[in-house]
């Protein structure tokens, strides 16, 4: 089903800008989107030309905040249901735990950060909305965070593609390599850091 919505991009669809939307909501709630992906894909199909690079940006970032509140309000509204249903097992319980924690730490900072972590900006935003973290602070650095990684996302595949103007899958598999990288990365920071503070 996934790999259709990134064919549709790809393709340059007039769809694009609303498949770009709806996966980067969806994501906020499901981690195994492949909102980025996409986002990546139509980045490096406006570097040949077949789409607007900054209704790319605004559909992923207005998309990526909306899924974002979206979250957060299921936290503030069902609490730790919510979270004990998103996240299960012992793995899940221990992302909970440790967004709870840096949120009371970090508090906005880790709203921005946690957006470029797999998973992680799912557990930050349930708990920043089951904590009671202030909905106008959670929406002020959410919509740095949603703008920053739109734009990152978008501009990894355009220049990409503007790198591999003959072939554009090498500029996709660039940028997607690259994007990999650092969220593994991020992850590998995170874990030291959690290791050596804990």
């Amino acid at each position: 089903m996934f790999s259709q919505f990134i064919r549709l991009v790809s393709e340059a669809s007039a769809w694009a800008y609303g498949i770009v939307f709806l996966l980067a909501v969806l994501d906020a709630l499901l981690p195994v989107v492949p909102s980025e992906t996409v986002v990546i894909t139509a980045g490096v199909v406006a570097s040949a030309g077949g789409l607007s690079l900054a209704l790319i940006i605004v559909a992923a970032a207005c998309g990526a905040f909306a899924g974002d509140n979206a979250a957060f309000f299921i936290g503030r509204r069902f609490g730790g249901r919510a979270t004990d249903r998103f996240f299960r097992g012992e793995k899940g319980r221990k992302s909970v735990k440790w967004a709870e924690s840096q949120l009371a730490e970090r508090g906005g900072e880790l709203i921005v950060v946690a957006r470029f972590i797999p998973g992680g900006r799912t557990a930050v935003t349930l708990s920043a909305g089951t904590l009671g973290f202030p909905w106008r602070r959670f929406a002020v650095f959410d919509a740095a965070a949603a703008l920053v990684w739109a734009g990152y996302a978008t501009l990894l595949g355009y220049f990409g593609g503007k790198t591999f103007e003959g072939a554009a899958w090498k500029g996709l598999l660039l940028a997607l390599g690259i994007a990999f990288a650092l969220a593994g990365t991020t992850e590998v920071v995170r874990r030291y850091l959690r290791r050596r503070g804990g």
